[in-house]
């Protein structure tokens, strides 16, 4: 699955002879992968469909996820990261920005998806924005998150990011209930493996999800790591 995981976002380099485009800063992402296991055999995952006005990736199916945010490092959190977990992830950043790193993909599946992975339940259901949820006592809880990839995003991407990927149980999230109304994501949906495959999805995601049967089969899978070293693509393991 290595080869064509960008195919999707252009070459890595161009091909007419034009002159190489200044590379754009990868900027820190985070994407959370949830699964949900109350069908014995048949696991499915969150997923959701990009508006078709953006003009980064309209109309794929993808997994719930954004930019990292200054208050990620300042948010409190009901438990931390397991060490095996954070051990992996810090490969790739400093561990407070690794931290905020599952910050992250904690607090944009909420805000897209209006699902919530914490250790606490807010005092009133239904509370509105994130900030009103943590000040009502829901802990995000790193705990239940896996490291299980990341992907740069090419050179020449006119928008690229530097995202890690995490998965953890839909029995960790205090509601499978959605609160409020997602932002980027037109859809939201619950897909098996095999019928997510079957979506609109863009190559990387699609490279996640053949990672899934391994992970969910040996925690200790191998963390796949794609991204370009002098034009080409790379991929080694964390």
């Amino acid at each position: 699955m290595t080869l064509g995981a960008y195919d999707d976002m252009g070459p890595a380099t161009p091909g007419n002879g034009s002159p190489r485009p200044r590379p754009v800063r990868p900027r820190d992402a985070a994407t959370l992968i949830i699964v949900d296991h109350r069908q014995a055999g048949r696991p499915k995952v969150l997923m959701g469909r990009r508006n078709g006005r953006h003009d980064f990736m309209p109309d794929k199916w993808v997994f719930p996820g954004g930019r990292i945010d200054p208050s990620d490092f300042r948010t409190p959190h009901g438990t931390d990261l397991r060490p095996e977990t954070a051990e992996r992830l810090q490969k790739t950043a400093p561990p407070a920005r690794a931290r905020a790193l599952a910050m992250a993909a904690i607090r944009e599946t909420f805000e897209e998806a209006g699902l919530l992975l914490a250790k606490a339940a807010p005092t009133r259901p239904g509370a509105g924005p994130w900030r009103e949820f943590l000040a009502q006592g829901a802990l995000p809880d790193l705990e239940a998150m896996e490291f299980v990839a990341r992907a740069v995003t090419p050179p020449n991407s006119p928008k690229r990011f530097d995202a890690r990927f995490f998965m953890a149980s839909a029995d960790r999230l205090i509601s499978l209930e959605r609160q409020g109304d997602c932002g980027e994501l037109n859809e939201i949906a619950w897909f098996a493996l095999d019928e997510a495959l079957e979506l609109d999805l863009p190559s990387v995601t699609r490279f996640v999800l053949h990672e899934i049967p391994a992970r969910l089969s040996n925690p200790r899978h191998p963390v796949p790591s794609l991204r370009f070293t002098r034009g080409k693509q790379q991929l080694v393991h964390l």
